[in-house]
C-alpha cells in the first residue's frame, strides 16, 4: 500500500480506543462502512471467524471487542479491505482472508518455533496446529512418517513442501510421488494415451501442491529430467529408493501387502512418507486397507513416526471441519 492510499484511508477512517480492550473504527463514509461489513455484515462474521473476535456494526463505526494484539489485527485488516473497496468497488472472501493472512503471519512466527516453517519459494509454510508441527518435525526428522487423517488436514501439502526444499537444498536427489490408481484397478492399459496421460488423473492433487509451492515452468522442468517423479504404486515394486523422498498419498486405498512392498522400498539417505484418510477407502471386494495396519505394526520403531490427525486439525474452509467432525459422530453411532 503506497504513502498516498495510506493517507486517503486515513482520512476516511477514524481509530478511538476505549478501556475493556475495545476498539472504535469510526467511517466518515457510510457507502464504504457498508462496502466493507458487507450484506447482513457477512464480512464482518468472516472476520469475527478466522480471528476469533468479538465484531460489531454500530451507526458509523465497527466496534471490536478482543486482546490488544487481535485488535491491531483486525484494525490493519479493515484498512486492508478498505483499500481493496476502493479500488475494486467490492470485496470478496478471497479479500478477507488475504487481509488477515498478512497480518496474522507475525503472530504465528511468534508462537511457532522458527524450525518448524517450511520456506518454499513462492511462501513461507506455517504449522498452524500442535499435530502439524510434530508431523513437519517428524518429516525432517524420521525415516518413515505415517499419517492418517480426514480431508484438510495438510498431509499431502506439508510432505509435499518439505520434499521440495530438501530437493531444492540438494539433501535429496529426488522426489518421487505415488498414488494407487484405485478407480483403474491399477491396470492402466486399457485407458488412451501414453502412461503419463493414463496416471494424471490420478494424480492432480499431488501436481497442484507443487504447482502452489514453485513455479509452474520449474516444476516441469524438474519432472522432465526426473528430479520430480509421478508414478502410479504398482509401478513402484522392485525399486530401491535411493537420496529419495518419497509420498505415497491415499494411502487407504492401498492393500496390506502393496503399503509393505512400498515402505520396503527404502533405500539409503531416503524417506518414505504414507498418508490417507481411513474414512474414504475406495477399495474394491470389501479389501483391508493397509494404512491402519502399518500404523498399529510399526508405531513402537524409533525410526518411523506415526502423526494421527482429527477434524480439529482441519486448515481449509471451516465448514470442512464441521462436515468431518459430523460424520465421524455418525461412524462411531453406527
Amino acid at each position: 500500500m503506497n504513502n498516498s492510499i495510506k493517507k486517503n484511508i486515513q482520512s476516511l477512517l477514524k481509530f478511538v480506543y476505549s478501556d475493556n480492550n475495545t476498539l472504535s473504527v469510526i467511517f466518515s463514509d457510510n457507502n464504504l462502512l457498508m462496502g466493507v461489513v458487507g450484506e447482513f455484515n457477512k464480512n464482518l462474521k468472516e472476520l469475527e471467524r478466522i480471528i476469533g473476535a468479538s465484531l460489531y456494526s454500530r451507526g458509523n463505526s465497527i466496534l471490536i471487542k478482543s486482546t490488544p494484539e487481535k485488535n491491531e489485527i483486525i484494525k490493519n485488516a479493515i484498512q486492508f479491505l478498505v483499500n481493496q473497496f476502493l479500488i475494486n468497488g467490492n470485496i470478496e472472501n478471497k479479500d478477507i482472508l488475504s487481509s488477515v493472512d498478512q497480518f496474522m503471519i507475525n503472530e504465528k512466527v511468534k508462537n511457532t518455533n522458527v524450525t518448524d516453517i517450511i520456506k518454499t519459494p513462492k511462501k513461507s509454510i506455517i504449522p498452524r496446529s500442535e499435530k502439524q508441527k510434530r508431523y513437519v518435525r517428524a518429516l525432517r526428522e524420521s525415516e518413515i512418517i505415517i499419517s492418517a487423517g480426514p480431508a484438510g488436514t495438510g498431509k499431502t501439502f506439508l510432505a509435499v513442501a518439505v520434499g521440495l526444499t530438501m530437493l531444492l537444498e540438494k539433501k535429496i536427489e529426488r522426489i518421487i510421488l505415488s498414488r494407487p490408481a484405485v478407480e483403474a484397478g491399477e491396470r492402466l492399459g486399457f485407458l488412451p494415451g501414453d502412461m503419463k496421460e493414463k496416471v494424471d488423473p490420478y494424480l492432480r492433487p499431488l501436481y497442484d501442491s507443487l504447482y502452489d509451492l514453485f513455479h509452474f515452468e520449474k516444476i516441469q522442468r524438474m519432472i522432465e529430467i526426473g528430479d520430480i517423479e509421478i508414478a502410479p504404486l504398482a509401478f513402484m515394486r522392485g525399486r530401491t529408493l535411493k537420496n529419495s523422498f518419497a509420498i505415497l498419498d491415499e494411502a487407504q486405498n492401498a492393500t496390506d501387502t502393496q503399503i509393505k512392498m512400498f515402505l520396503t522400498r527404502i533405500g539409503e539417505n531416503s524417506k518414505i512418507v504414507v498418508n490417507g484418510d481411513p474414512s474414504q477407502i475406495d477399495l474394491p471386494n470389501k479389501q483391508i486397507s493397509g494404512l491402519d495396519r502399518a500404523s498399529k505394526l510399526l508405531s513402537h520403531l524409533d525410526e518411523i513416526s506415526v502423526i494421527d490427525f482429527d477434524h480439529s486439525d482441519v486448515v481449509r474452509h471451516s465448514l470442512v471441519s464441521k462436515i468431518v467432525r459430523a460424520y465421524s459422530k455418525n461412524y462411531d453411532q453406527s
